[in-house]
């Protein structure tokens, strides 16, 4: 069996406990300097399946929790193959090499960008409505997925937060393709993962239980975390 069984995790929740002991060595790790002073550190879930396993994560290393939304940039005839990604308020990323490997070039995907970012921000106003995005600046911020394929989708993300000036910024995800690691690493202070095989076939044969999940979930997740960190109105 492919992977060893010792290696997959019950669920997203599990996965993302173990990934938060994790995190939680690697933050005590570094320099005193990074962190805003005060401020917990601030993760952020990718929809949809970065989520249960960013809350995971947030609640196993006392941190605030919030969402970095991004989209999948598709082919033209075949839009489940990503080959580029949009993150909220930040650049399109491409994976240049599979672009070129069927003959396209990066303006031929326009359209599809275009499309992609109605989409996002469709997204935005169904998880936040008139919550405003997390500011990062000076901020400890770790970016969570329940996996990392590609990694074109965390590329783009990590290129929308730096934009705001994080203090230290770290993807983290259960399961990371170790090729994929090696090319997150320049966009993002570090890479965090439990198993990262070289060979990486699916990521839901690392999961026993790889459930579909909604944007009704995502929105209970959500709102019960930013419930539980609601700053009181003053009197």
């Amino acid at each position: 069996m492919w992977p060893p069984e010792h290696e997959r995790f019950a669920d997203r929740t599990a996965a993302g406990r173990m990934l938060g002991t994790a995190i939680a060595q690697h933050l005590q790790q570094i320099a005193p300097e990074t962190t805003a002073e005060g401020r917990a550190p601030l993760v952020l879930g990718l929809p949809k399946g970065g989520v249960p396993v960013g809350v995971a994560v947030a609640e196993t290393i006392g941190a605030e929790f919030d969402l970095v939304i991004s989209r999948k940039i598709g082919l033209p005839w075949q839009s489940d193959q990503g080959v580029g990604a949009i993150a909220e308020n930040g650049p399109a990323v491409f994976d240049l090499s599979a672009v070129a490997a069927v003959g396209l070039t990066v303006h031929d995907l326009s359209p599809a960008v275009q499309r992609e970012r109605v989409e996002l921000r469709r997204r935005q106003e169904r998880y936040r409505g008139s919550r405003p995005a997390p500011d990062v600046a000076g901020r400890v911020v770790v970016v969570v997925d329940d996996g990392l394929a590609t990694g074109v989708t965390a590329r783009a993300a990590a290129r929308a937060l730096l934009a705001g000036k994080p203090a230290h910024l770290v993807f983290a995800a259960p399961v990371c393709a170790a090729e994929s690691v090696d090319l997150l690493a320049a966009d993002v202070d570090a890479v965090i993962d439990i198993h990262s095989p070289r060979e990486f076939f699916a990521l839901g044969l690392y999961y026993s239980d790889f459930a579909p999940l909604t944007d009704n979930h995502v929105l209970q997740m959500c709102t019960r975390m930013w419930d539980t960190h609601k700053i009181p109105t003053p009197v």
